[in-house]
């Protein structure tokens, strides 16, 4: 699942994110969200999260396995 809407996406849910500095590479970086920072429901490059260690970026992909 992407992380387009922000109905999909829970608090402690396990989540991969973009950060600014990586969206050329497209690198993805994992963690669990700890808030939501976006407050539109929907966002067409992804919902903008902070992750519980500190990260922000927005949502790529959402793991179904371990959500919150």
């Amino acid at each position: 699942m992407d992380g387009t809407k922000r109905a999909d996406i829970q608090i402690g849910a396990t989540v991969m994110v973009v950060q600014k500095q990586d969206q050329r590479s497209g690198k993805l970086t994992e963690g669990k969200v700890k808030k939501i920072l976006t407050n539109s429901a929907v966002h067409h490059r992804g919902i903008k999260v902070m992750l519980e260690n500190g990260v922000v970026g927005r949502v790529q992909q959402i793991d179904e396995n371990k959500k919150g």
